[in-house]
């Protein structure tokens, strides 16, 4: 929507021209005659939802009713216009239609302007006071408020010179409280899990309140669109770049998120595209928008930018740590691990190939220098008639090179162990969990608890004890303080071995369970045949390049899985569990290092 700024400085400015027929001076306008002056109105109509109008008491119909009404009774008045602003604030003046009203006031074909109270020309103490009491007048313009019995062709006197801008104040500060408490009642509504958008973002829908069981402020998956999303986030995770993925969106002519809304029948708008257009088209940015939105974990993040005030609408980007963040409160149509991943990826140099000028090399973004830790670079060099790959540092550091089929040949033995390794652990861990263990072990637990909380209570009663035997003259004071700082140390201790005691019931309880989630990760692997984009960024979170082809390979999960091997291990000397294969029970680190010869 175009905002134009009227500056009432040019309108004063205007106030220097000499009257003519088309715009008369106030002067002619007050001057005693026989004769009925004639004035061209117009009625100008506005109503706003920050105002808190009702539609049965405050609906454009009813102000123009009250209007054409009160017009009929002024002699000489012909209403000539009519503009509305519907669903604009008064807060300021850049609104459509009183900039249209203003500039055929200037072209002279309005000199009569009609509001049904202050309140609907504008809330704004300033710049309400401006046109009326300045730029009006200078204009030659009447104006008249009904309900308030100001007629500016009328005055009574120097009463109006006060009772317009008291009006006026009484206004803007309504405006602003009104301002103060809907901004408020938003934000405990963000904080709250409500959505309070507009539209709800591409992928999900609003709730109906006419359904049962659903809530408007909630959000609901909308199955066609949220299946696109998904195969945007397939798509990066395959290698695909931004403007890949927006391409064959195009090319498979999926509606964009502006035409999808279109085609619902929002009047949705934005200045990401061309406004109005129903045939806009996905872009890199538009993708990247997706691949970048949180709302597609199930978290809603509101409340990211703001105004100052009820006055300037400039918005402003609001801190991280202020905004509304609440999980959990719809479904999600992306899992956790896969947004993380897309993160990630997004994060890193990842270059597009220049062959097909979609796909994203293997290692793009994964293979760092050993002696600069910078990233490598791909490069390609010919020697007769052949073709060689291979990865070099991008600050040229001698030595740091490799071909990339060697690195891919490399990568792919050691994660083939890794995974092998994996294997072994899960079988480990299926056969623990069918054994009576975890109760046996969390009892065990818990009465090393116990004695530790039985350790803190007697050290509390020492730490009691000290004081009155300081009174009573058994120790000294510096005694008190030295024996008071050690079973202080000592209380201390045992909190922490308490702490350290409930995190190990905890990892005991959720071992095998919904925490080893990570291993069906590299269980989708096991069996693969030449290495994949996908694999690489899910499975491998960096790649160090040294001198003589030597290798560091630091895979994913690292902590989970040395947590369910100290968990194996420590199974294994209190049960006997030989019985079952336990070639992962140390025997791969979540390093690999290899030496490419």
């Amino acid at each position: 929507m175009k905002h134009n700024h009227i500056s009432t400085g040019a309108d004063l400015a205007m106030a220097t021209v000499a009257p003519t027929s088309n715009n008369p001076a106030v002067a002619s306008n007050h001057t005693e005659n026989s004769e009925v002056k004639t004035w061209r109105g117009c009625l100008y109509l506005r109503i706003s939802k920050e105002d808190g109008d009702k539609e049965e008491s405050e609906s454009i119909t009813n102000q123009r009713a009250l209007l054409l009404g009160h017009a009929e009774k002024l002699p000489g008045v012909t209403i000539v216009a009519t503009k509305v602003d519907d669903g604009w604030s008064g807060a300021n003046f850049q609104r459509p239609a009183f900039i249209e009203m203003m500039e055929e006031i200037r072209a002279g074909k309005i000199d009569c302007v009609l509001v049904k109270d202050l309140t609907r020309f504008g809330r704004n103490f300033g710049e309400s006071g401006k046109y009326i009491e300045h730029v009006f007048p200078f204009l030659g313009v009447r104006f008249i408020s009904v309900n308030d019995g100001i007629d500016s062709a009328n005055k009574k006197g120097r009463s109006d010179d006060i009772v317009v801008p008291f009006l006026n104040l009484i206004s803007d500060a309504y405006c602003r409280d009104i301002s103060i408490k809907i901004r408020s009642q938003l934000e405990t509504k963000r904080r709250k899990g409500d959505f309070v958008g507009a539209f709800a973002v591409y992928g999900y829908k609003r709730g109906d309140d006419s359904e049962v069981g659903y809530n408007r402020n909630r959000l609901l998956v909308d199955d066609p669109a949220a299946d696109v999303v998904k195969m945007i986030f397939q798509w990066k995770l395959d290698g695909l770049s931004a403007d890949a993925v927006a391409n064959k969106l195009n090319t498979l002519g999926i509606p964009s998120p502006m035409a999808y809304k279109k085609l619902q029948g929002l009047n949705f708008s934005t200045s990401f595209a061309i406004s109005g257009s129903a045939n806009a088209k996905w872009s890199a940015m538009a993708v990247f928008r997706i691949l970048k939105d949180e709302t597609y974990t199930g978290t809603l993040v509101q409340g990211k930018v703001a105004t100052p005030n009820h006055k300037v609408k400039k918005k402003f980007q609001k801190p991280t740590a202020d905004w509304a963040r609440v999980d959990g409160m719809h479904e999600p149509i992306i899992n956790i691990g896969d947004f993380n991943l897309v993160q990630r990826l997004l994060e890193r140099d990842t270059r597009i190939s220049p062959k097909d000028g979609e796909s994203v090399y293997p290692f793009s973004g994964m293979a760092r220098c050993g002696m600069c830790g910078e990233n490598m670079v791909r490069k390609t060099s010919h020697s007769n008639g052949k073709t060689y790959v291979y990865l070099v540092c991008c600050r040229k550091c001698k030595g740091s090179r490799i071909k990339e089929d060697l690195l891919a040949e490399c990568v792919k033995l050691a994660l083939q162990s890794h995974i092998d390794n994996i294997m072994n652990l899960d079988r480990v861990l299926r056969f623990i969990e069918e054994l009576p263990l975890k109760q046996d072990e969390v009892q065990k637990l818990d009465g090393q608890i116990a004695a530790k909380r039985a350790e803190m209570e007697r050290y509390e009663a020492l730490v009691m004890s000290l004081y009155e035997n300081m009174e009573s003259g058994i120790i000294n004071q510096a005694e008190y303080r030295q024996m008071k700082t050690r079973y202080n140390a000592l209380h201390a201790d045992a909190e922490q071995a308490i702490n350290s005691l409930n995190r190990e019931i905890a990892d005991i309880i959720n071992i095998g369970g919904e925490k080893n989630r990570w291993i069906e990760q590299f269980k989708e692997y096991q069996n693969f045949g030449e290495l994949s984009r996908r694999m690489v960024v899910s499975l491998v979170d960096a790649v160090t390049v040294h001198p003589g082809n030597k290798l560091d390979l630091l895979f994913r999960y690292r902590y989970d899985y040395e947590r369910c091997i100290s968990f194996v291990r420590a199974v294994g000397q209190l049960h006997d569990i030989s019985t079952v294969g336990t070639g992962a029970v140390g025997a791969v680190s979540t390093q690999s290092t290899k030496e490419a010869v």
